[in-house]
């Protein structure tokens, strides 16, 4: 989002692998949840810094301080879309990467029953993107937030063959200079 906005801004790495950068009393005054991912915009409203946590809540922010990517026409399509990434594609797709990918031994009954959930969303994908080239009627907060975690598609499982929308928009974001540009970012 910072860079689709054109947005200057620093990078502050948090390894949250190691259960101690993201609870440090500096950290937690950003994030109290002690997550990522997080923002300060010296900039906020007044003129005044405001921290930011969660991704959704960043990307509305955003996107109602530049006037972009939240089109008022269509801003319901947007924000149920959003909220399927935050109530849905985040947690579900989350637990598949921790079963499928980042446990040492495999525990077949978690990554069954979040690699079913996964291919079931990306199947709730798929048929919305059959009659649409964005999750709203243009490119919205909606796209940006859901496509990082459809990046992971291989974490998941997943062949992207089989959700030939889903494809489609996957590879129509991912030819964004700018999506590439962010994506880059955490390497």
């Amino acid at each position: 989002m910072l860079e689709e906005c054109g947005l200057k801004y620093n990078v502050h790495k948090i390894n949250i692998g190691t259960n101690a950068e993201q609870f440090t009393p500096e950290y937690l005054k950003i994030n109290p949840n002690g997550k990522i991912p997080s923002i300060v915009d010296p900039d906020g409203p007044g003129g005044k810094p405001i921290a930011m946590m969660e991704s959704g809540a960043i990307l509305i922010y955003l996107a109602d301080k530049t006037k972009k990517f939240f089109p008022e026409k269509y801003r319901y399509q947007v924000l149920q879309w959003l909220m399927f990434q935050m109530g849905g594609v985040g947690p579900m797709f989350g637990q598949a990467h921790h079963f499928m990918r980042a446990k040492k031994d495999e525990i077949p009954y978690g990554s069954e029953r979040y690699g079913n959930e996964a291919k079931r969303l990306y199947g709730v994908m798929d048929r919305h993107l059959s009659s649409r080239k964005f999750f709203a009627d243009e490119y919205s907060i909606a796209d940006i937030a859901i496509y990082p975690w459809v990046a992971r598609y291989e974490w998941h499982r997943v062949d992207l063959n089989g959700f030939p929308n889903v494809k489609r928009w996957f590879d129509q974001l991912g030819a964004r200079p700018a999506v590439a540009k962010g994506m880059a970012v955490p390497a």
